[in-house]
């Protein structure tokens, strides 16, 4: 089935990353989820690092950035960063994006491996990566991340944000936010307090971005399986009741961020349960 037919899009990637399969299954016992993606010797998993790109009513648009180019060598040890296919901005290149064609960053939140590639080097100097585009960050997200706790200081970084401030290129939105007429983000809370979806709409179809929502597939499918990382879990329940529940209203593309099995699908209702069934885009 086609889908969105009257909007150009495409699914980038910025590499995998590796992350302990405890962390993305939480409470859900190894001998369970193993079973579904094998981990590696150190128990880890991998994540795609997947960014959407959005040609909506002159605007070009890009949905989350990854990691990035600023990490160091212990860093991209400690999160198994490959490559394969070269990182974002190498893929924008390839289909004749550059950086300074960019005309809005959505940050669907401001965790490192999705925001990394917000900003980069040039000399000694951190400056946004995409010079001529408004970044659009939830306000209670930026507020969040300018003040980290315990548990959240190591996945808000400053260096991938304090310079978009600096630059006059961040743009603080409240709530769900209209875009474009065929682009909006919606607030999808759990993950973080104001963690955002980003919804495509056109001509009676949809899709959703659903970042960390729904982390892998099976998390769409399950509510009590979340990850360890929600800050908000009965949250991420209630959150994810309900976009089930739009997802097969609209029999929505569903467009997972890191999920290697089902990068695409759309979700049934089969009896009482939900399955993602992957679609080929």
């Amino acid at each position: 089935m086609p889908y969105l037919q009257n909007i150009k899009y495409h699914i980038l990637d910025d590499g995998i990353c590796w992350v302990d399969g405890g962390g993305a299954f939480g409470l859900v016992p190894r001998v369970i989820w193993q079973q579904l993606i094998p981990p590696d010797e150190n128990n880890r998993i991998p994540f795609l690092l997947n960014s959407l790109l959005i040609y909506s009513e002159g605007k070009i648009i890009l949905v989350d950035t990854g990691y990035g180019s600023k990490l160091s060598d212990k860093e991209r040890q400690i999160v198994g960063i490959e490559r394969p296919k070269g990182d974002l901005l190498q893929q924008l290149s390839r289909m004749g994006v550059q950086a300074e064609d960019i005309d809005i960053v959505i940050n669907t939140h401001l965790h490192a491996d999705h925001c990394g590639g917000n900003t980069r080097f040039q000399g000694d100097s951190l400056v946004p990566t995409f010079p001529k585009a408004q970044y659009y960050v939830q306000r209670l997200e930026w507020a969040d991340a300018i003040a980290p706790n315990e548990r959240t200081r190591a996945t808000y970084l400053p260096k991938n944000y304090l310079p978009l401030q600096e630059s006059g290129q961040l743009n603080l939105i409240n709530g769900n936010t209209r875009v474009t007429g065929e682009v909006r983000t919606a607030i999808a809370r759990g993950h973080t307090r104001a963690h955002q979806v980003v919804i495509l709409e056109s001509n009676g179809e949809s899709a959703i971005f659903v970042s960390d929502m729904t982390t892998l597939y099976y998390h769409f499918q399950r509510l009590a399986w979340i990850t360890s990382y929600d800050v908000e879990p009965l949250e991420s329940i209630e959150t994810k009741r309900y976009w089930q529940q739009w997802a097969v209203e609209h029999d929505a593309l569903i467009i997972f961020q890191h999920d290697t099995q089902i990068p695409t699908g759309k979700l049934t209702l089969v009896g009482k349960h939900f399955k993602v069934e992957p679609v080929s885009i």
